[in-house]
């Protein structure tokens, strides 16, 4: 992708976290540092504690499965399309969604529930015409953002709505977590706060944007995606090479300009530490401070693939409010299955 032609353009977003039930109170959250983190209401770990985890507690705890993610995810996906939703005419909407990856409380086919219940949700207020949805974990949502810039570039669509949704909170998942030892607690430091949320980005061309009088919040300056045969959980040793790889791809299209801002999906995790460092030596000279980074997970959880789409909101909010330092920012996923994604943005006046 290249900067230059057919720019693609953020002009709606929605976010729904254990902070905030939209984009504004969760970005104001992050940047206050407060934390989400609580023990789960009934559920107890391996050391006889309080699971600590995040929730909506907006949901009902006894909700689960499809019917819990939608309920999370349907809020935000209309607050990012709420730009089209008060035009007379609007266009079909392409909706791209990803899920967590299939695991114990989160089966096979859970992407496909979550994308037919969610369109259902969502058909009411707009026209909703192609995409899909993918298991594709912590990267998923990035990943969304990356097809849908295909999609728009290929002509094949003039808005694609591009999320992610993820809830860890099925009594299966955190068991599961427990036992692999990835549950964050006084005896596991190395663990991560499993939490639940959704995020969206409605996104087009700027010269579709500029032709339907809307605003552009943010640039998609470049996209790009990888993938890691060195995974997490098995015996291998992480050396950094889908994330440095995904980085690569994204700079051969970037602007020269070093890096300013990081936004990651670390959540405690040495693993993902490791793989960010021996990434950013792949990459010498493309950031102003590789160890100036910044990990939301602390505030609200590890929220798996709406991760991606939240990142692109907390720029959205510090541009919108002046508090952004600086003209590129780049954000970054990785899935435990394997798949890397990093997004490079740039503000409103690189799309003017």
């Amino acid at each position: 992708m290249t900067a230059k032609r057919d720019k693609i353009v953020v002009v709606g977003v929605g976010a729904r976290t254990p902070l905030g039930f939209d984009a504004a109170s969760s970005a104001a959250a992050v940047r206050a540092g407060i934390s989400a983190i609580q023990n789960h209401p009934y559920m107890v770990d391996r050391f006889g504690e309080g699971m600590q985890v995040t929730r909506d507690i907006g949901v009902d705890v006894n909700l689960t499965g499809s019917n819990r993610a939608v309920e999370i995810a349907t809020s935000p996906a209309l607050d990012a399309l709420r730009p089209l939703r008060a035009a007379t005419q609007a266009p079909e909407v392409s909706l791209i969604l990803s899920t967590g990856e299939a695991r114990p409380g989160q089966p096979e086919g859970f992407a496909a529930q979550v994308n037919t219940k969610l369109r259902n949700r969502l058909s009411q207020h707009v026209v909703l015409e192609g995409g899909g949805s993918t298991a594709a974990g912590h990267a998923g949502g990035l990943l969304a953002i990356y097809y849908a810039c295909k999609t728009l570039r290929d002509g094949k669509a003039k808005f694609c709505l591009a999320g992610g949704v993820d809830t860890y909170l099925e009594p299966e998942t955190l068991e599961w977590l427990d036992e692999n030892e990835q549950l964050h607690s006084e005896g596991n430091i190395y663990g991560f706060c499993p939490g639940e949320a959704a995020g969206f980005c409605l996104m087009t061309k700027l010269t579709t944007a500029r032709a339907y009088g809307l605003q552009p919040l943010l640039e998609i300056v470049a996209a790009s995606t990888a993938r890691e045969e060195s995974k997490i959980k098995t015996e291998t040793v992480v050396l950094g090479e889908g994330l440095g790889a995904a980085f690569r791809f994204l700079f051969e299209d970037a602007p020269i300009d070093p890096v300013g801002r990081i936004i990651c999906d670390m959540n405690g995790e040495r693993y993902r530490g490791n793989e960010y460092g021996f990434a950013v030596i792949r990459n010498p000279g493309r950031f102003k401070n590789a160890a100036d980074f910044e990990t939301p997970a602390d505030c609200w959880g590890d929220v798996g693939a709406a991760s991606g789409p939240l990142f692109v909101s907390l720029v959205t909010e510090a541009e919108a409010r002046n508090y952004q330092n600086s003209p590129l920012s780049l954000i970054w996923a990785s899935s435990e299955s394997g798949p890397r994604a990093a997004v490079l943005l740039g503000g409103p006046r690189r799309a003017a």
